[in-house]
């Protein structure tokens, strides 16, 4: 049988001819990624290796972004860890505040990651890569670790499912809901450990930053990597953003997949995923009468421009719902300056919304937003579980840009197409 793109990719940084599922193997790493939670642990487990640095300081990348600017002592000594590491190994990407980002937005922004590419990063929604047609996955800190050290990392080749995407989306219906809908479909282990691969004619209809969006959730659905196929699209963005060479693996013709799924986007509808699973998603006409406290738009999910624009043009003339927190967070420091050359900062705190610097913050319950007992949240987030963003008792239901920005005007989880 024939490889997938994810077992071509894999492979290739084994120098193997080929590789089959379930196949341990060492790949070459072209990345190593870590954020201000993650690294230090990683730091300290190279102190216990008797390495002399880290294998290559322009392969590395560390982004302070979860509790960016530093929210307590803790997390400003976490922050100090990873500074005074990155300057002794002059680690070349090194971002902090006033250069920083959304690691995930922020990476294939500054041109890092590329097609072809191997990534491990020590954040799961390291799979965000795969929307240029890089194999990108989540590890452990120990991983990452042993990543810094020796550019090397063993994985188990993934078997693959393939979502074979048709017809085009209507409007108001973004990567979003294409995913959360998959998500829906086969629930938050359909794709446990495998590789989750889309084709299709209507992958052309998916914007970047949509691809973006429905790679970063496949771990949501279990999946150990998410992978669209390098079209126009993806070498437009490329060439735009990155000075690497970049190459393209293209899936054989009898390459073998566990499961086959079709999905027609232009009979998907709005989506939102209620308490306290990503798969518990309803379409927006069953929603029902579901008042929220706060809206939060941002995330490595949904903090790009497409995403800002779009609560713009819905926020535009129109004001937050009294009693109702509207959280906005432009995913990198390059996306909030075009935010504001476009205006839309400006609209945003019009209609009584507050923009936030680049950072994490609510979505894992860090800071900037975090619930109270009782409340809830509409958030462009990728998580949902019991207690993630705050007390126990709240409720986060996710949504996309356009659900959020309705739901903050409204005071209840609405459509947009209802303020048309």
């Amino acid at each position: 049988m024939g490889m997938t793109m994810t077992q071509k990719i894999l492979a290739a940084h084994a120098g193997l001819p080929e590789v089959k599922a379930g196949q341990l193997i060492e790949a070459d790493l072209d990345l190593v990624l870590g954020n201000d939670i993650t690294s230090p642990v990683a730091i300290h487990e190279m102190d216990k290796m008797t390495v002399d640095g880290v294998f290559d300081k322009d392969k590395i990348a560390l982004v302070m972004d979860h509790f960016i600017p530093n929210k307590d002592i803790k997390s400003a000594e976490h922050c100090k860890c990873v500074r005074e590491f990155a300057c002794k190994h002059e680690i070349t990407n090194y971002f902090d505040v006033g250069d920083m980002g959304i690691e995930h937005a922020l990476l294939p922004e500054k041109g890092l990651t590329v097609a072809g590419d191997v990534v491990i990063g020590a954040d799961s929604h390291t799979c965000t890569y795969g929307a240029l047609g890089a194999f990108s996955t989540g590890v452990g800190s120990t991983d990452m670790a042993a990543g810094m050290a020796t550019g090397k990392c063993w994985f188990k080749v993934p078997s693959a499912i393939k979502f074979e995407l048709t017809g085009k989306p209507s409007k108001w219906v973004s990567g979003k809901d294409v995913i959360l809908h998959i998500i829906g479909m086969i629930g938050v282990d359909g794709a446990l450990y495998k590789s989750m691969e889309f084709t299709g004619e209507g992958i052309r209809y998916l914007s970047m930053d949509d691809r973006f969006t429905i790679a970063n959730m496949a771990i949501e659905a279990g999946g150990k990597n998410g992978i669209f196929p390098v079209d126009e699209a993806a070498e437009a963005y490329m060439k735009e953003h990155s000075k690497r060479p970049y190459k393209i693996y293209e899936a054989d013709e009898d390459a073998e997949y566990e499961t086959v799924y079709t999905i027609d986007l232009a009979a998907l509808k709005p989506t939102v995923a209620f308490p306290h699973l990503p798969e518990n998603t309803k379409t927006i006409d069953e929603v029902g009468d579901v008042k929220i406290d706060q809206a939060v738009i941002g995330s490595c999910t949904n903090g790009r421009m497409e995403d800002l624009r779009i609560a713009a043009k819905i926020l535009e003339g129109r004001k937050v719902a009294k009693n109702v927190r509207c959280i906005i967070i432009p995913a990198t420091q390059k996306i909030y300056l075009q935010a504001i050359e476009e205006g839309l900062v400006q609209t945003f705190i019009k209609a009584g919304a507050v923009v936030s610097t680049p950072t994490c913050g609510p979505c894992l319950g860090g800071y900037m937003g975090i619930l109270a007992a009782g409340e809830r949240c509409i958030s462009t987030t990728n998580r949902n579980f019991v207690g993630r963003m705050g007390h126990v008792d709240s409720e986060v239901y996710l949504a996309s840009p356009a659900i959020a920005a309705a739901s903050a005007v409204t005071g209840k989880i609405s459509g947009p197409s209802g303020l048309e």
